[in-house]
């Protein structure tokens, strides 16, 4: 199934910025927009868990901010 996601993106001094406006907690740079674009697609499934497991566990975690 292909998902279609829109990346807020633009140019730092160094690297291309990129955000994902329906998750904007996901964000990467790359050298060239093109490395952009896959480093936010390695993220997205990164951070969306595509890869985990459906026996997983769960512990929840407390931190003083």
């Amino acid at each position: 199934m292909e998902t279609k996601l829109k990346m807020i993106y633009w140019k730092g001094e160094k690297f291309w910025i990129g955000k994902l406006f329906e998750h904007p907690e996901i964000m990467t740079q790359g050298e060239t927009l093109e490395e952009l674009e896959e480093n936010m697609k390695d993220a997205y499934m990164l951070m969306t868990m595509e890869d985990v497991p459906e026996n997983h566990n769960v512990r929840e975690l407390a931190f003083n901010l």
